[in-house]
């Protein structure tokens, strides 16, 4: 099994806080969605999904590069679920929470590569994007 560390997270300085002197992701507004708070990573929308970005993807772990995070993805429709992934041989996804209201779940995916530029997460992000559209279909059409 893998031992992972904790990661520096990524905060979005420009989301309104309920208490100024605490990050939005702590203290959100009422109705906000799921991982209000962290930051969006605009470079790799693809086809309306965006990653976001909950611990940096450029906290390297390794001398390669980063190769395992944690993040969430948001459809077309403003929905959210959450992504804890991992450099793995092939990309994958497999359930780790199951959809709720505020999220439509939380996967472990498998990116192809570590992580060493906005480059690499692009390319990651669009490797397993057909994945998670998979996934978002599913649990929409419950």
């Amino acid at each position: 099994m893998t031992e992972f560390n904790s990661k520096k997270i990524k905060v979005d300085n420009n989301a309104d806080s309920k208490e100024p002197n605490l990050p939005a992701f702590l203290s959100k507004p009422d109705n906000a969605p799921a991982y209000y708070g962290f930051p969006l990573v605009k470079e790799t929308e693809t086809d309306g999904f965006i990653y976001g970005e909950i611990t940096d993807y450029m906290d390297f772990d390794q001398e390669e590069g980063c190769t395992y995070g944690d993040g969430y993805v948001q459809a077309p429709d403003g929905s959210r679920a959450g992504l804890i992934w991992e450099v793995d041989e092939k990309p994958y996804l497999s359930v780790s929470i199951q959809p709720e209201e505020v999220r439509w779940g939380v996967y472990n995916v498998g990116f192809a590569k570590p992580i060493q530029s906005i480059d690499d997460l692009i390319y990651n992000f669009r490797k397993v994007l057909p994945l998670i559209k998979e996934a978002y279909q599913k649990a929409h059409s419950k």
